[in-house]
């Protein structure tokens, strides 16, 4: 064995394994406690005749709490984001059971990471108290992202109970929508002032019982709370003492503006590999931080609207909800799909004589509507994630179409030769296969079209670029596709 290999690094499982054990346990620790309550039930509908069965019973009551004991305490020694993947993966009934297991204390960090569909099913099954409890544990950044699923007494109570400061910071966490920089904001950045020694700042981080989560620099700022630059904590540590923090602070690396869209923030974080970063508002206030786990989850949630929103769900579904309510998230693209299929299969009974006369069209045309869907799909994914990173601007629009042609072009030459010379051997019929080249290329070229001008018209609109793409980008290349190569059949084969 070489020298440099761990030979226990195969034994340690990775952050997804070890909560799929979890999860896995959780659910055998449920199954075990349901089926000792099935027996337990079953016994009180069935009492024995004689008092022989008075023993059992009291065991299988003891049997009972012993396992709601074991897996209330598995259930404490996990991560509050581990829980919530486990109460994520189970129906509702069980769910609710394993959300009453938990410990009061944890409610708001749980509800911080479940999904929105899934923090409601708890949220409803809770009472005032209960939520007023759970957000009084959290800070007022968390709490605003709990307010809008919070009932508005609750909210009432809560608010009551802050302090004048927390007041304010939950107005202004509030005031800004999901897609601002704000709303990632919390306010827990260390301010130091610039005319104070090292040793001062020292001793005045001494005083905290633990600094801030993701806090790698010191924030320095004016009498008036101006952001003048930041004091990183590897450089603090290491300098002498008795320097002034302005001669060992350094200009921040990006400022964020409270305002400003937060993908912009996402992307200065991924380019200049940032931990955290001052927000400041238009006067260069100071008002707080973005932090890099903040990052990483407007970058996963905005990726999984994405995914969503290209095959049409309007919103996150939370698996094991209502079928009404599943119906409700999923009719309208679905709609929008029957309409544009109905309108593809108009297109072929248009043919419907070619077919009959030249019954190759029929086993033909799906690859022609095939390819270019797929060639469609791959472009506007392409188009979709370059206007995410902020590369692509409407202004780019018939750059990208002519360069997505040009490539069009030579994949419906190179691919469109090779299944024409394929239908041509096969059916022994060389205009056949003329007819396959031209309509395969044509209908990439299509495709190629569509796939830039539906997220460049989405992005006009204000609309989301990723919406129903992959619905409309294969409405379009099975409708064009359908058109494109029977009509050139019925020309040039058929009439």
């Amino acid at each position: 064995m070489p020298d440099n290999v761990d030979p226990s690094a195969g034994e340690r499982p990775d952050v997804g394994e070890r909560v799929q054990d979890a999860l896995a346990e959780i659910t055998a620790l449920l199954r075990r406690h349901r089926l000792v309550e099935g027996l337990v039930h079953e016994q009180l509908e069935h009492p024995p005749v004689s008092g022989e069965g008075e023993g059992d019973e009291l065991g299988e009551s003891l049997v009972t709490r012993q396992n709601k004991a074991q897996l209330q305490r598995r259930l404490d020694r996990l991560h509050p984001a581990d829980i919530a993947f486990i109460l994520e993966a189970m129906p509702l009934d069980e769910r609710l059971y394993i959300w009453d297991l938990v410990k009061a204390d944890r409610d708001g960090e749980i509800l911080l990471e479940v999904s929105e569909p899934v923090r409601e099913s708890l949220i409803s099954s809770m009472d005032t108290e209960e939520l007023v409890a759970a957000a009084e544990t959290l800070d007022a950044e968390d709490i605003a992202e709990l307010a809008p699923d919070l009932p508005q007494e609750v909210m009432d109570d809560v608010f009551s109970g802050l302090s004048i400061e927390e007041r304010e910071q939950l107005r202004a966490a509030m005031s800004f929508e999901d897609d601002m920089v704000g709303a990632l904001m919390d306010f827990g950045d260390v301010q130091v002032r610039s005319d104070v020694t090292l040793e001062v700042v020292l001793r005045y981080l001494r005083r905290f019982d633990e600094l801030p989560s993701q806090t790698d620099q010191l924030f320095v700022v004016d009498r008036a709370e101006r952001l003048l630059g930041v004091l990183p904590v590897a450089k603090l540590l290491v300098s002498e003492p008795r320097r002034l923090v302005a001669e060992v602070m350094t200009p921040p690396v990006v400022k964020l503006l409270q305002h400003e869209k937060a993908h912009h923030a996402a992307l200065a974080f991924e380019r200049y590999d940032l931990v955290s970063a001052p927000v400041v508002d238009t006067n260069d206030k100071l008002v707080g931080r973005v932090t890099v786990d903040e990052i990483l989850d407007f970058v996963r949630e905005r990726g999984d609207e994405e995914v969503l929103a290209q095959v049409g769900l309007r919103e996150e579904e939370d698996l094991f909800a209502s079928v009404w309510k599943s119906f409700q998230n999923r009719w309208l693209w679905l709609a929008i799909n029957l309409v544009t299929a109905f309108i593809a299969s108009r297109v072929i009974g248009v043919f419907e004589g070619s077919i009959a006369k030249l019954v190759a069209l029929a086993a033909l045309m799906p690859i022609v509507a095939g390819i270019g869907g797929n060639a469609g799909n791959q472009t506007i994914t392409m188009i979709v994630r370059a206007v995410a990173l902020g590369l692509v601007t409407r202004e780019h629009a018939r750059r990208l179409i002519r360069k997505e042609i040009l490539v069009a072009l030579v994949n419906g030459l190179v691919w469109g030769g090779a299944m024409g010379f394929v239908a041509a051997m096969l059916y022994r019929d060389i205009a056949l296969g003329l007819v396959m080249v031209l309509a395969m290329t044509l209908n990439l070229m299509l495709a190629a079209s569509m796939g830039v001008l539906i997220p460049m018209t989405m992005l006009r609109l204000g609309r989301d670029p990723a919406l129903g793409a992959s619905v409309l980008i294969t409405a379009a290349t099975d409708s064009g596709g359908f058109f494109i190569f029977l009509g050139l059949a019925t020309i040039f084969l058929v009439g």
